[in-house]
């Protein structure tokens, strides 16, 4: 059996002078944490240019990240009445707004430090026709 150290004086000094004022804890029960009251933010991008629609989304997740939501329903609609079709200089999938805003974001250093995912919504909340940003925790 090995037999245990006993601490010196010193070293039990410095612990009580510890112990009556721990400067470095902290106590968890008093942080004044933000009220997570606000979970999620819903904006509808219809009638938006592409620029924009861009600019707002960048607007909004900063907006929505100093608020504390923790998610973002952008609805862009599906593009089926756009008439890039006919635009043989358009690209047929960046010039609608749900490739568009995600191909944004993504290319933004800005926005990408606050976001965790972007996704097709669920039905329920849109469908094909929006997208759901999830924020990170700060």
């Amino acid at each position: 059996m090995i037999k245990k150290k006993h601490p010196s004086k010193e070293d039990l000094n410095t612990w009580k002078s510890y112990i009556k004022n721990p400067t470095d804890i902290i106590d968890k029960e008093h942080l004044d944490y933000p009220p997570q009251t606000n979970v999620r933010f819903k904006y509808d991008l219809h009638g938006y240019s592409l620029d924009e629609a861009n600019k707002k989304v960048e607007e909004i997740i900063l907006t929505c990240v100093n608020k504390h939501y923790r998610e973002i329903i952008i609805i862009t609609g599906k593009g089926l009445h756009s008439n890039t079709d006919k635009d043989v200089f358009a690209s047929k999938d960046l010039s609608k707004l749900k490739f568009s805003v995600p191909e944004y974001i993504n290319s933004k250093e800005n926005l990408l430090k606050y976001v965790s995912s972007i996704s097709k919504a669920e039905q329920k909340d849109g469908g094909e026709g929006a997208l759901i940003i999830k924020l990170k925790k700060l």
